[in-house]
């Protein structure tokens, strides 16, 4: 594959809500012309009500405010905080709204997952925190794990092309009538800084493989070390085999998944791997001190991936997604040294023969069921096309 990288960049690396939220309000509370924001779930709660009121706030000052909250993440949004925004001033769309909750039909994982903001056209957010607290669940005493990157320079022109162009793709789909965007306030894409990085999207258009192939190209390169820590871990053949590839050359492999989930059967399928992966070398650690979220990686502290995307049928095959693929040393240090605090706090390391593998019925739950989510996958997402 071909990755476009932009050299000129500044990029500052945001740590779960408590870094991510104050950078994206206060860029929100600085706006004068434009802001884009899309999420796959925008909650009713407290941090859910610090953005809105900003937003809003925005709105009341001239800015135009664009928000598209994706219909499934985002049901609660729209009962709870979608009509207060509009009544404030906010566009809002719905990415495929949902009409019945319990519906398989095909296309319905076929989802708006992206985190992305442009203000402006000054300063954008890449990276995998939804708006929703760090803490929205009782059993939580820890933040959440995840990451975002607060974005300056060239790589802001095909940031804010990406979000006009789905935002257009989606009206017109709402409204069956094309609605082409007034002309946007100037982007400003000279260098602010020295880091060359790319950002990549997934769509079922021209841009179906393009993050899962920036992430097997890094791999097949790789040469020391490979760690890989993302929430919804479900690798298909090319990418488990590029992991066991790189392994066996003696690259060392890292894998940090769910121990804390929300998803049991995910969690169990993606449990059902394990075996093969601690047979060809790999390291895993499961994070147990919070839910890890996080959708990243760091290839010989050189090439690094912040985004959206998780390492899933869903977010592969179905999902429209952002990442920023970066080659830059200090950036993948940044995030290493994050990885390996996260793992030191809260990870507990899988062994080959310990206990943490379970009973041999529970590895047979476990492929049972990882069975059963590529089979919901099929049916509700992809088909036999894929």
């Amino acid at each position: 594959m071909t990755i476009t990288w932009m050299r000129g960049n500044a990029l500052d690396l945001l740590e779960n809500g408590c870094e991510f939220f104050p950078a994206l309000q206060a860029a929100i509370d600085a706006a004068e012309a434009e802001i884009f924001l899309e999420t796959y779930i925008f909650a009713n709660d407290e941090t859910g009500h610090g953005i809105a009121a900003a937003l809003r706030r925005a709105a009341g000052r001239g800015v135009t405010v664009r928000l598209m909250v994706d219909g499934f993440g985002g049901r609660d949004f729209v009962a709870g905080l979608m009509d207060e925004l509009a009544a404030g001033g906010v566009n809002v769309l719905i990415y495929r709204r949902e009409v019945t909750t319990l519906s398989l039909r095909r296309h319905r994982l076929r989802r708006l997952h992206r985190k992305l903001a442009v203000i402006d056209g000054r300063v954008a957010f890449v990276g995998g925190i939804n708006i929703t607290s760090d803490f929205d669940d009782p059993a939580l005493t820890a933040p959440r794990q995840d990451y975002s990157v607060r974005v300056t320079g060239p790589l802001l022109g095909p940031i804010h092309g990406s979000v006009t162009r789905v935002w257009e793709l989606v009206s017109w789909a709402s409204f069956r009538k094309r609605r082409r965007l007034p002309a946007s306030p100037p982007v400003f894409p000279e260098p602010r800084g020295d880091v060359e990085a790319a950002f990549l999207i997934r769509d079922n258009l021209r841009h179906r493989r393009e993050i899962e192939d920036a992430y097997l190209l890094a791999f097949a390169t790789a040469r020391r070390e490979i760690v890989v820590a993302n929430a919804y871990f479900l690798p298909g053949r090319r990418f488990r085999q590029a992991l066991l590839s790189a392994a066996k050359r003696g690259v060392r492999v890292t894998l940090m998944t769910q121990g804390w989930t929300d998803h049991p059967l995910t969690q169990r399928a993606t449990r059902a791997l394990y075996g093969q992966f601690l047979a060809g070398g790999v390291r895993i650690f499961e994070y147990h001190r919070s839910q890890l979220h996080a959708k990243v990686a760091v290839v010989d502290d050189i090439w690094a991936t912040v985004g959206s995307s998780n390492i899933d049928p869903f977010s592969l095959l179905l999902a429209r997604e952002a990442n920023l693929v970066v080659r830059d040393a200090r950036f993948a240090e940044d995030l290493h040294q994050r990885l390996d605090r996260a793992m030191a706090d809260g990870g507990r390391e899988i062994s080959a023969n310990g206990r943490e593998r379970g009973s041999r019925l529970q590895r047979v739950l476990n492929w049972a069921a990882y069975g059963l989510v590529r089979l919901l996958i099929g049916i509700a997402g992809y088909g036999n096309r894929h």
